[in-house]
């Protein structure tokens, strides 16, 4: 699947579930908020960089907005 994403509106018109963090950081949840994927998006050139991905646990132990 290929997406044109320039905002994170864009991402959340997709996926209506991701929340919006700050520096271009979106949650995703997965499996019914089993799991937490953390991406760090580049809207200019592209590019997504994985920050996170693990359990519900897990991302309660870190700063989503720092990893």
């Amino acid at each position: 699947m290929s997406s044109d994403w320039k905002t994170p509106n864009d991402i959340k018109q997709n996926y209506a579930n991701a929340s919006i963090l700050k520096d271009g950081r979106i949650i995703f949840n997965i499996k019914g908020n089993l799991y937490r994927l953390i991406v760090k998006f580049n809207f200019e050139k592209q590019w997504a960089f994985i920050r996170f991905i693990g359990t519900h646990t897990e991302y309660n132990k870190i700063d989503a907005n720092t990893i």
